[in-house]
């Protein structure tokens, strides 16, 4: 996240950006409808919070646009077993024998609709995120050949060198999650500057008593990814800049800059909630109106090339 939403203003100044607010995805699994409508108004006023413009860029919801609905089944029945069964999330749940629903183990064929629909050149995606990619890669050139050589474009993955995917704090070989059991292994940003730093306080490094960018202390080296993350200062520089140092000064200096990162974001996303919700009404309004009318072509052209009969 915080690479994330470190690169989404850099991204906005330099191409055309669409940013989904996933409500579709999130109905894999049950959800309390009022917590769900929330969670869309978070991550909107996130989106605005973080510095983006809705004038610049297309910000939606993904609901509001059915076309992603609609394509989604046409990518479904274009989508092998075998694929679907191979998508992580899917054997994750799977292999501990929890009763899975069959929107988990079609829903890659919607997140392939997401980034066609858009005819997407680049999707800035983690590095735990591109099996995803991969298979709508494989699914636009697929129905490229079958149906129509310029159906879709077939996008590449942006994956940013640094902060691409944070680990846990208390378990640096997994990534940091918000759906870790313990809130002290991620930062959050409605987290406080005091919680913040109690987290970092708390972060796993090692015995070896030297801070160092090396593959042999993830721990450090995943704090040492953050700040050049936020900063972008590369982690051996900083590694060198903090040479003699205690892991509880490399501790303290990480947590104060990624405080002084995310304080006046959530200031900002604290301001847009509390107000009338009428603005963030709008932007998700005018943004699936944008967003219809680009997936509207595109979807009008899959279905000539399928066969169906004009609307």
């Amino acid at each position: 996240m915080i690479g994330a939403v470190k690169n989404w203003v850099r991204l906005e100044a330099d191409h055309d950006c669409l940013f989904t607010v996933v409500d579709l995805h999130a109905i894999t699994t049950r959800q309390d409808p009022g917590a769900l409508r929330e969670t869309t108004y978070s991550l909107t006023a996130t989106y605005l919070a973080a510095g983006l413009s809705p004038l610049k860029s297309v910000i939606f919801a993904q609901s509001h646009v059915p076309q992603h609905a609609e394509l989604a089944w046409v990518l479904t029945c274009h989508t092998y077993m075998g694929e679907l069964s191979r998508m992580t999330q899917f054997k994750d749940k799977g292999a501990k024998g929890q009763n899975v629903g069959a929107g988990l183990f079609v829903y890659p064929a919607l997140r392939a609709a997401d980034i066609l629909l858009s005819q997407a050149n680049l999707v800035p995606v983690g590095q735990d995120q591109q099996q995803h990619l991969e298979l709508a890669r494989d699914l636009a050139g697929r129905m490229n050949s079958q149906l129509r050589k310029d159906l879709f474009v077939v996008p590449e993955a942006f994956i940013e060198p640094v902060g691409a995917r944070v680990m846990s704090l208390l378990d640096p070989s997994s990534k940091m999650s918000k759906s870790d059991e313990n809130e002290n292994a991620t930062v959050f940003l409605t987290d406080s500057d005091d919680a913040i730093s109690r987290k970092f306080k708390r972060a796993v490094t090692d015995s070896v008593g030297a801070i160092n960018c090396s593959p042999e202390q993830p721990g450090v080296g995943n704090l040492l990814a953050i700040e050049s993350a936020i900063t972008g200062v590369p982690a051996e520089a900083l590694a060198l800049e903090m040479a003699g140092k205690q892991y509880g000064y490399l501790k303290a200096r990480t947590a104060d800059v990624v405080i002084g990162f995310l304080a006046p974001i959530r200031a900002e996303l604290e301001r847009l909630l509390a107000a009338d919700r009428t603005h963030l009404d709008a932007v998700l309004a005018s943004g699936a109106a944008r967003a219809r009318e680009r997936a509207g072509e595109t979807l009008r052209r899959t279905y000539d090339a399928l066969g169906l009969v004009p609307r």
